[in-house]
Protein backbone atom coordinates (compact mmCIF):
# COMPACT_ATOMS: atom_id res chain seq x y z
CA UNK A 1 0.00 0.00 0.00
CA UNK A 2 0.89 3.67 -0.65
CA UNK A 3 0.38 6.23 1.75
CA UNK A 4 0.12 9.65 0.00
CA UNK A 5 0.38 12.83 2.01
CA UNK A 6 -2.81 15.42 0.87
CA UNK A 7 -2.10 19.12 1.58
CA UNK A 8 -5.09 20.51 2.65
CA UNK A 9 -4.66 24.13 0.90
CA UNK A 10 -3.36 22.56 -2.06
CA UNK A 11 -5.76 20.04 -2.94
CA UNK A 12 -8.88 22.56 -1.73
CA UNK A 13 -7.57 24.66 -4.67
CA UNK A 14 -7.40 21.81 -7.15
CA UNK A 15 -10.38 20.49 -6.51
CA UNK A 16 -12.14 24.12 -5.80
CA UNK A 17 -14.12 22.32 -2.91
CA UNK A 18 -13.23 22.00 0.85
CA UNK A 19 -11.30 19.60 2.44
CA UNK A 20 -14.07 18.03 4.50
CA UNK A 21 -15.95 17.47 1.74
CA UNK A 22 -13.16 15.57 0.00
CA UNK A 23 -12.31 13.59 3.26
CA UNK A 24 -15.74 12.13 3.22
CA UNK A 25 -15.86 11.45 -0.03
CA UNK A 26 -12.26 9.86 -0.30
CA UNK A 27 -13.20 6.79 1.91
CA UNK A 28 -15.78 5.94 -0.68
CA UNK A 29 -13.40 5.45 -3.89
CA UNK A 30 -11.98 2.69 -1.96
CA UNK A 31 -9.08 4.31 0.49
CA UNK A 32 -8.22 4.22 3.93
CA UNK A 33 -7.58 7.92 5.58
CA UNK A 34 -4.61 6.39 7.99
CA UNK A 35 -4.46 10.04 9.84
CA UNK A 36 -5.45 13.87 9.90
CA UNK A 37 -3.15 16.30 10.84
CA UNK A 38 -3.64 20.19 11.30
CA UNK A 39 -2.45 20.91 7.39
CA UNK A 40 -2.58 17.38 5.65
CA UNK A 41 -4.09 14.41 5.83
CA UNK A 42 -2.33 10.94 4.92
CA UNK A 43 -4.29 8.72 2.51
CA UNK A 44 -3.61 4.98 1.77
CA UNK A 45 -4.38 3.61 -1.89
CA UNK A 46 -4.32 0.56 -3.42
CA UNK A 47 -1.08 -0.24 -5.62
CA UNK A 48 -3.02 -0.60 -8.86
CA UNK A 49 -4.04 3.07 -8.16
CA UNK A 50 -1.04 4.53 -9.54
CA UNK A 51 -3.05 7.73 -10.73
CA UNK A 52 -4.04 8.50 -7.26
CA UNK A 53 -0.13 8.85 -5.68
CA UNK A 54 -0.49 12.75 -6.12
CA UNK A 55 -2.29 15.72 -4.61
CA UNK A 56 -3.07 16.42 -8.66
CA UNK A 57 -4.44 12.90 -9.25
CA UNK A 58 -6.58 12.43 -5.89
CA UNK A 59 -7.82 15.93 -7.26
CA UNK A 60 -9.20 15.23 -10.64
CA UNK A 61 -10.68 11.91 -8.89
CA UNK A 62 -12.49 14.01 -6.69
CA UNK A 63 -13.96 16.45 -9.12
CA UNK A 64 -15.26 13.64 -11.39
CA UNK A 65 -16.19 11.64 -7.81
CA UNK A 66 -18.08 14.60 -6.21
CA UNK A 67 -19.97 16.18 -9.67
CA UNK A 68 -17.81 18.76 -10.11
CA UNK A 69 -15.84 17.90 -12.99
CA UNK A 70 -16.82 14.91 -15.37
CA UNK A 71 -16.31 12.68 -18.30
CA UNK A 72 -12.83 12.70 -19.80
CA UNK A 73 -10.38 14.60 -18.95
CA UNK A 74 -8.47 15.80 -22.07
CA UNK A 75 -4.97 16.75 -22.21
CA UNK A 76 -2.80 18.66 -25.33
CA UNK A 77 0.25 17.48 -26.57
CA UNK A 78 2.43 20.02 -28.40
CA UNK A 79 5.90 19.90 -30.21
CA UNK A 80 8.65 20.82 -28.05
CA UNK A 81 11.08 20.79 -31.01
CA UNK A 82 13.26 18.69 -28.44
CA UNK A 83 15.01 15.12 -29.44
CA UNK A 84 16.61 12.43 -27.49
CA UNK A 85 19.33 9.92 -28.96
CA UNK A 86 19.43 6.87 -27.35
CA UNK A 87 23.04 4.91 -27.21
CA UNK A 88 22.67 0.96 -29.28
CA UNK A 89 24.91 0.02 -25.97
CA UNK A 90 22.41 0.50 -23.79
CA UNK A 91 20.77 -2.28 -25.11
CA UNK A 92 21.67 -4.76 -22.69
CA UNK A 93 21.86 -2.55 -20.00
CA UNK A 94 18.46 -0.33 -19.53
CA UNK A 95 17.37 0.02 -23.08
CA UNK A 96 13.95 2.11 -22.51
CA UNK A 97 13.73 5.77 -22.49
CA UNK A 98 9.94 7.72 -22.30
CA UNK A 99 10.15 11.70 -22.22
CA UNK A 100 8.68 14.72 -22.15
CA UNK A 101 8.89 18.66 -21.34
CA UNK A 102 6.48 20.23 -19.26
CA UNK A 103 5.78 23.97 -19.28
CA UNK A 104 4.49 27.11 -17.34
CA UNK A 105 4.68 25.30 -14.04
CA UNK A 106 4.50 27.57 -11.15
CA UNK A 107 5.83 25.63 -8.31
CA UNK A 108 5.75 25.80 -4.24
CA UNK A 109 6.53 23.93 -1.42
CA UNK A 110 2.99 21.65 -1.84
CA UNK A 111 3.15 21.28 -5.48
CA UNK A 112 7.15 20.62 -5.52
CA UNK A 113 6.42 18.08 -2.15
CA UNK A 114 3.66 16.23 -4.18
CA UNK A 115 5.85 15.78 -7.71
CA UNK A 116 8.22 14.27 -5.80
CA UNK A 117 6.54 12.19 -3.29
CA UNK A 118 4.86 11.22 -6.70
CA UNK A 119 8.08 9.85 -8.00
CA UNK A 120 9.32 8.28 -4.97
CA UNK A 121 6.01 6.20 -4.97
CA UNK A 122 6.27 5.00 -8.29
CA UNK A 123 9.63 4.18 -7.88
CA UNK A 124 8.19 1.76 -5.55
CA UNK A 125 5.00 0.73 -7.11
CA UNK A 126 5.68 0.65 -10.65
CA UNK A 127 9.79 0.86 -10.93
CA UNK A 128 10.26 -2.33 -8.38
CA UNK A 129 12.69 -0.45 -6.42
CA UNK A 130 14.25 1.40 -9.99
CA UNK A 131 15.10 -1.69 -10.91
CA UNK A 132 12.27 -1.55 -13.82
CA UNK A 133 11.70 2.37 -14.13
CA UNK A 134 13.18 5.04 -12.39
CA UNK A 135 12.41 8.91 -12.89
CA UNK A 136 13.96 12.21 -13.37
CA UNK A 137 12.97 15.32 -13.48
CA UNK A 138 15.55 18.37 -14.53
CA UNK A 139 15.27 22.26 -14.44
CA UNK A 140 15.29 22.97 -17.94
CA UNK A 141 16.45 26.27 -18.36
CA UNK A 142 19.84 24.77 -17.18
CA UNK A 143 20.39 22.56 -19.76
CA UNK A 144 20.70 22.40 -23.95
CA UNK A 145 19.15 20.30 -26.33
CA UNK A 146 19.11 18.16 -28.30
CA UNK A 147 19.85 15.26 -25.15
CA UNK A 148 22.14 11.85 -25.52
CA UNK A 149 21.06 8.93 -23.55
CA UNK A 150 24.28 7.06 -23.47
CA UNK A 151 26.58 3.93 -21.96
CA UNK A 152 29.06 5.91 -20.23
CA UNK A 153 32.68 4.74 -18.75
CA UNK A 154 32.76 4.28 -15.24
CA UNK A 155 35.09 6.83 -14.25
CA UNK A 156 32.84 9.28 -16.04
CA UNK A 157 32.55 12.56 -13.20
CA UNK A 158 30.00 15.13 -11.97
CA UNK A 159 27.81 16.66 -9.01
CA UNK A 160 25.31 14.35 -7.61
CA UNK A 161 21.93 15.71 -6.39
CA UNK A 162 23.01 17.42 -2.73
CA UNK A 163 26.66 17.52 -3.24
CA UNK A 164 29.18 20.05 -4.28
CA UNK A 165 32.16 18.56 -5.72
CA UNK A 166 32.16 16.16 -8.20
CA UNK A 167 32.49 12.40 -7.69
CA UNK A 168 33.02 9.49 -10.45
CA UNK A 169 30.26 6.98 -10.89
CA UNK A 170 31.62 4.35 -9.00
CA UNK A 171 32.57 7.09 -6.47
CA UNK A 172 28.84 7.43 -6.16
CA UNK A 173 27.81 4.07 -6.03
CA UNK A 174 29.61 3.30 -3.45
CA UNK A 175 29.46 6.67 -1.13
CA UNK A 176 26.31 8.47 -2.09
CA UNK A 177 23.21 7.35 0.03
CA UNK A 178 21.35 6.58 -3.11
CA UNK A 179 24.56 5.53 -4.68
CA UNK A 180 24.87 2.66 -1.88
CA UNK A 181 21.13 1.82 -2.22
CA UNK A 182 20.77 1.26 -5.73
CA UNK A 183 24.17 0.22 -6.63
CA UNK A 184 22.72 -3.61 -7.02
CA UNK A 185 20.77 -2.32 -10.42
CA UNK A 186 24.06 -1.02 -12.27
CA UNK A 187 27.06 -2.64 -10.91
CA UNK A 188 27.72 -5.59 -12.48
CA UNK A 189 27.59 -3.64 -15.70
CA UNK A 190 30.85 -2.38 -17.67
CA UNK A 191 29.19 0.80 -18.58
CA UNK A 192 26.77 2.76 -17.07
CA UNK A 193 23.78 4.61 -17.87
CA UNK A 194 24.17 8.34 -18.22
CA UNK A 195 22.08 11.38 -19.53
CA UNK A 196 24.12 14.68 -20.99
CA UNK A 197 22.78 17.30 -23.13
CA UNK A 198 24.02 19.09 -26.12
CA UNK A 199 27.21 20.81 -24.38
CA UNK A 200 27.68 17.21 -22.30
CA UNK A 201 26.66 18.35 -18.97
CA UNK A 202 25.20 15.80 -16.89
CA UNK A 203 21.39 15.51 -16.57
CA UNK A 204 21.16 12.10 -14.65
CA UNK A 205 22.83 9.08 -13.63
CA UNK A 206 19.64 6.59 -13.92
CA UNK A 207 18.23 4.78 -11.99
CA UNK A 208 20.86 6.50 -9.06
CA UNK A 209 20.86 10.00 -9.09
CA UNK A 210 20.28 13.20 -10.98
CA UNK A 211 22.86 15.75 -11.21
CA UNK A 212 23.21 19.17 -9.46
CA UNK A 213 22.57 20.83 -11.96
CA UNK A 214 19.17 20.08 -12.88
CA UNK A 215 17.48 20.42 -8.99
CA UNK A 216 13.96 21.96 -9.46
CA UNK A 217 13.31 24.62 -7.24
CA UNK A 218 10.40 27.41 -6.69
CA UNK A 219 11.71 28.92 -9.17
CA UNK A 220 11.44 26.42 -12.02
CA UNK A 221 8.84 26.92 -14.47
CA UNK A 222 9.98 24.26 -17.30
CA UNK A 223 11.04 20.72 -16.93
CA UNK A 224 12.34 17.92 -19.01
CA UNK A 225 11.09 14.56 -17.80
CA UNK A 226 13.04 11.63 -18.21
CA UNK A 227 11.75 8.15 -17.72
CA UNK A 228 14.49 5.08 -18.11
CA UNK A 229 13.82 1.42 -17.32
CA UNK A 230 13.44 -2.36 -19.00
CA UNK A 231 10.07 -2.57 -19.79
CA UNK A 232 8.32 -0.62 -22.78
CA UNK A 233 4.88 -1.29 -21.34
CA UNK A 234 5.83 0.51 -17.73
CA UNK A 235 8.08 3.39 -18.62
CA UNK A 236 5.10 4.48 -20.73
CA UNK A 237 2.60 4.24 -18.15
CA UNK A 238 4.54 5.85 -15.62
CA UNK A 239 5.25 9.21 -18.25
CA UNK A 240 1.70 9.29 -18.21
CA UNK A 241 0.69 9.47 -14.59
CA UNK A 242 3.57 11.98 -14.35
CA UNK A 243 2.35 14.16 -17.40
CA UNK A 244 -1.27 14.09 -16.66
CA UNK A 245 -0.43 15.12 -13.12
CA UNK A 246 1.22 17.97 -14.16
CA UNK A 247 -1.17 18.90 -16.47
CA UNK A 248 -3.56 18.92 -13.59
CA UNK A 249 -1.51 21.58 -11.68
CA UNK A 250 -1.39 23.55 -14.93
CA UNK A 251 1.89 22.78 -16.51
CA UNK A 252 1.82 22.64 -20.37
CA UNK A 253 2.54 19.01 -22.39
CA UNK A 254 5.26 19.00 -25.23
CA UNK A 255 6.55 16.31 -27.08
CA UNK A 256 9.96 15.22 -27.32
CA UNK A 257 11.56 12.89 -30.26
CA UNK A 258 13.13 10.12 -29.42
CA UNK A 259 15.29 8.51 -32.23
CA UNK A 260 12.37 9.58 -34.63
CA UNK A 261 9.58 8.26 -31.96
CA UNK A 262 7.50 10.75 -30.63
CA UNK A 263 6.53 10.70 -26.46
CA UNK A 264 4.13 11.07 -24.58
CA UNK A 265 1.11 9.46 -26.03
CA UNK A 266 -1.91 10.88 -23.95
CA UNK A 267 -4.60 9.37 -26.21
CA UNK A 268 -7.40 7.11 -24.47
CA UNK A 269 -7.75 3.65 -24.72
CA UNK A 270 -11.03 2.50 -26.13
CA UNK A 271 -13.24 -0.64 -25.19
CA UNK A 272 -16.40 -2.01 -25.49
CA UNK A 273 -18.05 -3.05 -22.30
CA UNK A 274 -21.68 -4.87 -22.18
CA UNK A 275 -23.58 -2.84 -19.73
CA UNK A 276 -25.85 -5.76 -19.00
CA UNK A 277 -23.19 -8.10 -18.05
CA UNK A 278 -22.01 -5.37 -15.37
CA UNK A 279 -25.73 -5.26 -13.79
CA UNK A 280 -25.41 -8.96 -13.69
CA UNK A 281 -21.94 -9.00 -12.41
CA UNK A 282 -22.70 -6.24 -9.37
CA UNK A 283 -26.39 -7.68 -9.05
CA UNK A 284 -28.20 -4.13 -9.48
CA UNK A 285 -30.14 -2.61 -12.09
CA UNK A 286 -28.11 -1.30 -14.61
CA UNK A 287 -28.59 -0.61 -18.06
CA UNK A 288 -26.99 1.11 -21.14
CA UNK A 289 -28.66 4.60 -20.38
CA UNK A 290 -27.22 4.76 -16.64
CA UNK A 291 -24.42 3.81 -16.83
CA UNK A 292 -22.77 6.20 -18.83
CA UNK A 293 -23.40 9.38 -15.98
CA UNK A 294 -21.08 6.71 -13.85
CA UNK A 295 -18.69 6.13 -15.84
CA UNK A 296 -18.12 9.63 -16.21
CA UNK A 297 -18.33 10.44 -12.80
CA UNK A 298 -15.05 7.80 -12.52
CA UNK A 299 -13.69 10.03 -15.31
CA UNK A 300 -14.35 7.82 -18.03
CA UNK A 301 -15.34 9.00 -21.43
CA UNK A 302 -18.62 6.94 -22.44
CA UNK A 303 -21.07 6.85 -25.36
CA UNK A 304 -24.29 4.35 -26.15
CA UNK A 305 -23.49 1.71 -28.79
CA UNK A 306 -25.81 -1.38 -30.34
CA UNK A 307 -28.03 -3.30 -28.18
CA UNK A 308 -26.54 -3.55 -24.50
CA UNK A 309 -22.98 -2.12 -26.12
CA UNK A 310 -21.29 0.96 -24.41
CA UNK A 311 -17.75 2.70 -25.80
CA UNK A 312 -15.82 3.36 -23.10
CA UNK A 313 -12.56 5.63 -23.28
CA UNK A 314 -10.20 5.14 -20.90
CA UNK A 315 -7.86 7.75 -19.69
CA UNK A 316 -4.03 7.90 -20.40
CA UNK A 317 -3.39 7.30 -16.60
CA UNK A 318 -5.25 4.14 -15.86
CA UNK A 319 -2.59 1.51 -16.19
CA UNK A 320 -4.71 -0.61 -13.51
CA UNK A 321 -7.52 -0.83 -16.30
CA UNK A 322 -6.60 -4.71 -18.51
CA UNK A 323 -10.45 -5.97 -18.28
CA UNK A 324 -14.02 -5.14 -18.83
CA UNK A 325 -14.03 -6.45 -14.67
CA UNK A 326 -11.74 -3.50 -14.06
CA UNK A 327 -14.61 -0.65 -15.62
CA UNK A 328 -17.33 -2.85 -13.71
CA UNK A 329 -15.46 -2.07 -10.00
CA UNK A 330 -15.33 1.59 -10.97
CA UNK A 331 -19.10 1.50 -11.40
CA UNK A 332 -20.01 0.13 -8.71
CA UNK A 333 -17.59 2.72 -6.54
CA UNK A 334 -19.62 5.26 -8.74
CA UNK A 335 -22.88 3.51 -7.87
CA UNK A 336 -21.66 3.47 -3.96
CA UNK A 337 -21.26 0.94 -1.93
CA UNK A 338 -23.75 1.95 0.69
CA UNK A 339 -26.23 1.99 -2.16
CA UNK A 340 -26.11 -1.95 -2.41
CA UNK A 341 -28.72 -3.78 -0.36
CA UNK A 342 -27.80 -6.03 2.13
CA UNK A 343 -29.09 -9.67 1.51
CA UNK A 344 -28.59 -12.65 3.39
CA UNK A 345 -27.40 -15.15 0.74
CA UNK A 346 -29.77 -17.66 -0.71
CA UNK A 347 -28.07 -21.21 0.59
CA UNK A 348 -27.76 -21.62 4.41
CA UNK A 349 -24.94 -24.57 5.78
CA UNK A 350 -23.56 -25.46 8.80
CA UNK A 351 -19.91 -25.82 9.20
CA UNK A 352 -17.77 -26.94 12.05
CA UNK A 353 -14.34 -26.28 13.05
CA UNK A 354 -11.42 -27.04 10.41
CA UNK A 355 -8.93 -29.06 11.95
CA UNK A 356 -5.73 -26.96 11.13
CA UNK A 357 -7.66 -23.62 12.61
CA UNK A 358 -8.37 -26.35 15.46
CA UNK A 359 -4.67 -27.07 15.86
CA UNK A 360 -3.66 -23.42 15.32
CA UNK A 361 -5.47 -22.56 17.98
CA UNK A 362 -4.03 -25.29 20.85
CA UNK A 363 -0.63 -23.49 19.67
CA UNK A 364 -1.44 -20.16 19.48
CA UNK A 365 -3.09 -20.76 23.68
CA UNK A 366 0.32 -21.87 24.70
CA UNK A 367 2.25 -19.55 22.99
CA UNK A 368 0.20 -17.16 24.84
CA UNK A 369 0.68 -18.63 27.76
CA UNK A 370 3.83 -18.70 27.79
CA UNK A 371 3.99 -14.85 27.04
CA UNK A 372 4.24 -14.90 23.35
CA UNK A 373 2.13 -11.90 21.47
CA UNK A 374 0.41 -13.20 18.61
CA UNK A 375 1.52 -11.60 14.93
CA UNK A 376 -0.16 -11.97 11.63
CA UNK A 377 3.11 -11.45 8.99
CA UNK A 378 1.86 -10.98 5.34
CA UNK A 379 1.82 -13.63 3.06
CA UNK A 380 4.00 -12.30 0.21
CA UNK A 381 7.60 -11.67 1.16
CA UNK A 382 10.68 -12.11 -1.08
CA UNK A 383 14.00 -13.76 -1.82
CA UNK A 384 15.80 -11.70 0.48
CA UNK A 385 14.12 -12.10 3.35
CA UNK A 386 13.29 -15.60 3.17
CA UNK A 387 16.63 -16.67 2.28
CA UNK A 388 19.76 -14.02 1.71
CA UNK A 389 19.01 -12.50 5.44
CA UNK A 390 18.70 -15.70 7.18
CA UNK A 391 21.89 -17.16 5.47
CA UNK A 392 19.96 -20.21 3.56
CA UNK A 393 20.00 -21.33 -0.27
CA UNK A 394 17.35 -20.13 -2.38
CA UNK A 395 14.78 -22.58 -2.57
CA UNK A 396 13.44 -23.76 -6.01
CA UNK A 397 10.50 -24.75 -4.23
CA UNK A 398 9.20 -21.36 -3.81
CA UNK A 399 6.07 -20.13 -5.46
CA UNK A 400 6.84 -16.68 -7.01
CA UNK A 401 4.73 -14.20 -8.23
CA UNK A 402 4.43 -13.92 -12.35
CA UNK A 403 4.34 -9.89 -12.38
CA UNK A 404 5.06 -8.25 -8.78
CA UNK A 405 3.89 -4.74 -7.94
CA UNK A 406 7.37 -4.16 -6.19
CA UNK A 407 10.80 -5.95 -5.15
CA UNK A 408 9.65 -6.70 -1.59
CA UNK A 409 6.35 -9.04 -2.58
CA UNK A 410 8.03 -11.43 -5.60
CA UNK A 411 7.15 -14.68 -3.91
CA UNK A 412 5.00 -16.41 -1.12
CA UNK A 413 6.72 -17.45 2.03
CA UNK A 414 7.94 -20.48 2.73
CA UNK A 415 8.91 -19.83 6.35
CA UNK A 416 6.96 -17.74 8.82
CA UNK A 417 10.36 -16.93 10.94
CA UNK A 418 12.30 -14.55 8.69
CA UNK A 419 8.91 -12.60 8.87
CA UNK A 420 9.03 -12.55 12.73
CA UNK A 421 12.21 -10.88 12.35
CA UNK A 422 11.39 -8.68 10.35
CA UNK A 423 8.87 -7.45 12.22
CA UNK A 424 11.42 -7.63 15.33
CA UNK A 425 13.17 -5.18 12.72
CA UNK A 426 10.08 -2.56 12.22
CA UNK A 427 9.57 -2.54 15.90
CA UNK A 428 13.45 -2.51 17.43
CA UNK A 429 12.44 0.97 18.59
CA UNK A 430 9.58 -0.88 20.71
CA UNK A 431 10.81 -1.56 24.45
CA UNK A 432 12.55 -4.81 25.41
CA UNK A 433 11.89 -8.25 25.87
CA UNK A 434 9.59 -8.40 23.07
CA UNK A 435 8.52 -12.61 22.30
CA UNK A 436 6.24 -13.16 19.26
CA UNK A 437 4.87 -15.92 17.40
CA UNK A 438 2.56 -17.07 14.13
CA UNK A 439 0.84 -19.30 12.98
CA UNK A 440 -0.57 -19.36 9.34
CA UNK A 441 0.08 -20.93 5.89
CA UNK A 442 3.22 -21.57 3.94
CA UNK A 443 4.48 -22.99 0.39
CA UNK A 444 5.90 -25.39 -0.72
CA UNK A 445 5.52 -24.94 -4.88
CA UNK A 446 1.59 -25.31 -5.26
CA UNK A 447 1.54 -27.15 -1.89
CA UNK A 448 -0.13 -24.96 1.21
CA UNK A 449 0.18 -26.17 4.73
CA UNK A 450 0.59 -24.48 8.64
CA UNK A 451 3.48 -23.77 10.20
CA UNK A 452 3.90 -22.38 13.64
CA UNK A 453 7.22 -19.98 14.57
CA UNK A 454 7.95 -17.74 17.35
CA UNK A 455 11.01 -15.23 17.79
CA UNK A 456 12.00 -13.53 21.03
CA UNK A 457 14.61 -10.85 21.54
CA UNK A 458 16.20 -9.38 24.76
CA UNK A 459 20.23 -9.15 26.39
CA UNK A 460 19.65 -12.42 28.31
CA UNK A 461 17.60 -14.39 25.24
CA UNK A 462 19.53 -18.29 25.26
CA UNK A 463 19.58 -21.46 23.77
CA UNK A 464 18.11 -22.95 27.30
CA UNK A 465 14.90 -20.12 27.19
CA UNK A 466 13.97 -21.67 23.50
CA UNK A 467 14.30 -25.37 24.58
CA UNK A 468 12.35 -24.56 27.12
CA UNK A 469 9.48 -23.18 25.07
CA UNK A 470 9.53 -25.44 22.08
CA UNK A 471 9.33 -28.47 24.94
CA UNK A 472 6.31 -26.96 26.05
CA UNK A 473 4.81 -26.64 22.81
CA UNK A 474 5.35 -29.91 22.08
CA UNK A 475 4.08 -30.96 25.01
CA UNK A 476 0.90 -29.44 24.83
CA UNK A 477 0.98 -30.72 20.94
CA UNK A 478 0.88 -33.96 22.32
CA UNK A 479 2.77 -36.06 19.63
CA UNK A 480 5.99 -38.29 20.30
CA UNK A 481 9.53 -36.00 19.04
CA UNK A 482 13.01 -36.20 19.78
CA UNK A 483 15.26 -33.08 19.72
CA UNK A 484 18.60 -33.62 18.07
CA UNK A 485 21.63 -31.83 16.83
CA UNK A 486 21.74 -29.27 13.73
CA UNK A 487 23.40 -27.49 11.52
CA UNK A 488 20.90 -24.56 10.28
CA UNK A 489 23.30 -21.19 8.95
CA UNK A 490 20.08 -19.48 10.55
CA UNK A 491 21.50 -20.39 13.81
CA UNK A 492 24.52 -20.53 16.29
CA UNK A 493 26.17 -23.68 15.60
CA UNK A 494 26.06 -25.93 18.93
CA UNK A 495 23.68 -23.71 20.23
CA UNK A 496 20.27 -24.64 18.19
CA UNK A 497 18.10 -28.21 17.76
CA UNK A 498 16.24 -30.36 15.11
CA UNK A 499 12.26 -31.52 15.84
CA UNK A 500 12.19 -35.00 15.06
CA UNK A 501 9.30 -37.37 14.89
CA UNK A 502 10.85 -40.96 13.54
CA UNK A 503 13.84 -39.92 10.35
CA UNK A 504 11.45 -36.60 9.59
CA UNK A 505 13.22 -33.32 10.39
CA UNK A 506 9.36 -31.21 11.22
CA UNK A 507 11.12 -27.95 12.94
CA UNK A 508 14.21 -25.92 14.52
CA UNK A 509 15.12 -23.96 16.97
CA UNK A 510 18.31 -21.98 18.46
CA UNK A 511 19.71 -19.23 18.82
CA UNK A 512 19.75 -16.98 15.90
CA UNK A 513 23.52 -16.85 14.16
CA UNK A 514 24.56 -12.38 14.95
CA UNK A 515 25.20 -12.25 11.21
CA UNK A 516 21.66 -12.75 10.82
CA UNK A 517 20.40 -10.42 13.67
CA UNK A 518 22.99 -7.67 11.84
CA UNK A 519 20.92 -8.55 8.43
CA UNK A 520 17.60 -7.39 10.26
CA UNK A 521 19.54 -4.80 11.73
CA UNK A 522 19.10 -6.02 15.15
CA UNK A 523 20.94 -5.22 18.28
CA UNK A 524 20.06 -7.92 20.92
CA UNK A 525 20.59 -11.35 21.30
CA UNK A 526 17.99 -13.44 19.46
CA UNK A 527 16.18 -16.92 20.07
CA UNK A 528 13.59 -18.41 17.70
CA UNK A 529 11.72 -21.90 16.50
CA UNK A 530 9.74 -23.32 13.74
CA UNK A 531 7.91 -25.99 13.28
CA UNK A 532 5.77 -27.88 10.60
CA UNK A 533 2.22 -28.64 11.70
CA UNK A 534 1.32 -31.29 9.60
CA UNK A 535 2.46 -34.36 11.67
CA UNK A 536 0.02 -32.79 14.91
CA UNK A 537 -2.91 -33.31 12.50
Amino acid sequence: MAIITLNYEYLERLCRIDKDTILAAIPMIGSDIERLEEDHADVEFFPDRTDLYSVEGVARAMRGFLGIETGLPGYQVEESGISFSVDPGLASIRPVLGSAVIRNLSFDDASIESVMALQEALHWAIGRGRSKVAIGVHDLSAIRPPFRYIASDRDRQFVPLDYTDPMTMEEILSEHPKGKMYAGIVEHFDRFPLIVDSEDQVLSFPPIINGELTRVTSETTDILLDVTGTDERAVQNTVAIICSALAEAGGRIESVSIDGVISPSLAPVERIIDADACGRLLGVPITKESIIPLLEKMRFGAEPLDGSQVRVLVPCYRADIMHDWDIFEDVAIAYGFNAFSATLPPTFTIGREDPPQKLAKIVSDSAIGLGYTEVMPFTLTNERISYDSMQRPRSDRALHVLHPISVENTMLRTDLMPLLLEILQLNKHRELPQRIFSVGDVNDCVVTYQKAAGVAIHPGADFSEIYATVDALLRELGSVTAIIASEDPAFLSGRQGAIMIGEEKIGCFGEIHPDVILAFELEHPVIGFEIDLRPFL
